[in-house]
């Protein structure tokens, strides 16, 4: 697939929509270029061109899915992240959140336990330009220890709890954005104010494919 004049004029239109919400509107600047940017119909299988900047999630394989582009931008937005920050990414999946942080100068970490989902992800990321600063196959509720603290933690899955290691591994004043709770999730932002004090805020209702503990699946 190639990125057209058409793809562009109908990301311009979905930035603009995202702006003008009445709910949870993209209010950043840098966050509405990504999404104007990025070429998302690239991260979908083709049978889904037509469709890909309407605002809906679509089936990846490996029984997982690429968020809405909107879930992408408020989960972004949220974040509050400066080039430079390091971030660590819980579930690459498609790659397109992890386009989106690279494009906006962070320093990226970012874990993907579906082995299927890593290696397909790796190989486009690479190819569009977008490779983060590193990948990792792993178990993602433990986090990635070797670079921690973080400035900030995106949890692109929902947990039905937040797990302790990423809280543990935020820098004092990092953020983690993570959906809470089972079916339906509630957006969750925690700030770290001092080693063991932490702020949260909540922010509606989302729906994640689970975050799933001490589970790693290879090809078979």
């Amino acid at each position: 697939m190639k990125d057209t004049a058409r793809h562009q004029g109908m990301r311009n239109l979905l930035a603009r929509q995202f702006s003008e919400r009445p709910q949870y509107p993209i209010s950043d600047e840098k966050v509405l270029q990504a999404i104007r940017t990025i070429p998302r119909h690239l991260f979908l299988d083709s049978i889904f061109e037509e469709r890909a900047y309407q605002d809906i999630a679509f089936p990846i394989g490996a029984d997982q899915t690429i968020s809405r582009p909107h879930t992408v931008a408020f989960q972004t937005q949220l974040l509050e992240v400066q080039p430079g920050h390091k971030v660590l990414e819980i579930g690459t999946g498609s790659g397109y959140q992890a386009a989106v942080l690279v494009l906006l100068k962070v320093e990226l970490y970012t874990i993907e336990r579906q082995q299927e989902l890593f290696k397909k992800t790796k190989l486009l990321l690479e190819r569009m330009g977008y490779m983060p600063k590193k990948m990792i196959f792993g178990d993602g509720y433990k986090g990635y220890i070797e670079q921690a603290p973080y400035d900030r933690i995106l949890v692109t899955a929902g947990a039905p709890e937040v797990p302790m290691e990423l809280l543990v591994q935020l820098k004092i004043g990092g953020r983690l954005v993570i959906p809470i709770g089972k079916g339906e999730q509630i957006m969750t932002v925690f700030t770290r104010l001092s080693a063991n004090e932490f702020n949260k805020e909540e922010y509606g209702t989302f729906g994640f494919v689970p975050m799933l503990e001490n589970v790693q699946s290879k090809i078979r």
